[in-house]
């Protein structure tokens, strides 16, 4: 598939560079930008990838525009919309890592083939890649009534397109943690770390459960852990899953009976703390949030380039 990719800005950037470097069935046909100057365009012309800067109208107007097959949204939730609206007289896949969701939620090893058909598809937000799948490995042995997850990321990795984005970060993020993982109800938190040096990418998972086989529970989240190290390097466990008992009364379990009277029968908090590393293709390694939403976009691109057929 000949993909173009919108959005200049650090994601856009690091995501060509992937394309680019990648020897897989996805390749650049573009990069759309609004700022001639900006780096990521001069990045994509010393990679030889034609651009353009006056946004989507601009590749509307590339002379090859019928032959792309595919294209990544980098920008914002606003801008996403006006974009997509632009794209769908066309007919253009579109794989938006904006947090605007107009499509399906899409998480790789959790749900992408079922969603394959969609002309949009949403990679939720870099939070929700980190922990939406470690959520799924806990619903899949125990039902999860609350999860609550907290994303720190390196406040030099935060472009504008992130810091415009942070209620439909939380919002989004949410969402996607009952809809995805399977959560009864979601929360997310996200925090700009301003420490210097930068600091990796840092996810804390805290799930809500019935009491239940913790061990089949930590084999269910190694097990996912490794599907999303497939695709992401640098995603790794922490430590061990921790367990631990919730007395009846606790915040966490009226959160997790949604300010109902107690449930019946004890409860257990599930907790993960996940590390991301990013590989350092644009950014360097603290920035892991760019590195997993650009590396989820590209998995799931190349899945779709797997069931076109061939030119």
């Amino acid at each position: 598939m000949r993909a173009a990719v919108i959005g200049s800005g650090n994601i856009g950037t690091d995501l060509l560079i992937k394309v680019v470097r990648g020897a897989g069935n996805v390749t650049a046909a573009a990069m759309i930008g609004i700022d001639p100057r900006s780096e990521g365009l001069a990045r994509a012309r010393r990679l030889g990838v034609p651009t353009r800067a006056d946004g989507v109208a601009g590749l509307l107007a590339l002379d090859d525009f019928d032959d792309i097959d595919l294209v990544f949204d980098a920008t914002s939730a606003a801008a996403h919309h006006r974009n997509a609206a632009a794209l769908a007289p066309y007919g253009k896949r579109v794989v938006d890592l904006t947090p605007a969701a107009l499509g399906p939620y899409v998480v790789p090893p959790v749900n992408l083939d079922e969603h394959l058909d969609a002309p949009n598809l949403n990679m939720v937000t870099c939070g929700g890649q980190a922990t939406v799948p470690i959520v799924a490995a806990v619903s899949a042995v125990a039902a999860v009534h609350y999860a609550e997850i907290v994303a720190s990321i390196a406040s030099r990795s935060a472009g504008p397109g992130t810091r415009a984005n942070i209620d439909e970060f939380t919002e989004t993020t949410a969402r996607a943690l009952e809809r995805v993982g399977g959560a009864a109800r979601g929360k997310a938190i996200i925090v700009l770390n301003p420490a210097e040096p930068a600091l990796l990418m840092r996810d804390t998972v805290h799930c809500v459960v019935d009491d239940c086989d913790t061990e089949r529970v930590t084999a269910s989240v190694h097990a996912m852990a490794a599907s999303v190290a497939a695709y992401v390097p640098g995603y790794r466990l922490k430590q061990e899953p921790q367990f631990r008992a919730l007395p009846v009364g606790d915040p966490l379990t009226r959160l997790a009976d949604g300010g109902k009277p107690p449930a019946a029968g004890a409860k257990l908090l599930v907790s993960v703390y996940l590390e991301v590393e990013g590989a350092a293709h644009y950014l360097p390694a603290y920035a892991g949030n760019l590195d997993i939403m650009t590396s989820a976009a590209l998995r799931t691109a190349e899945r779709l380039a797997e069931r076109s057929p061939a030119r």
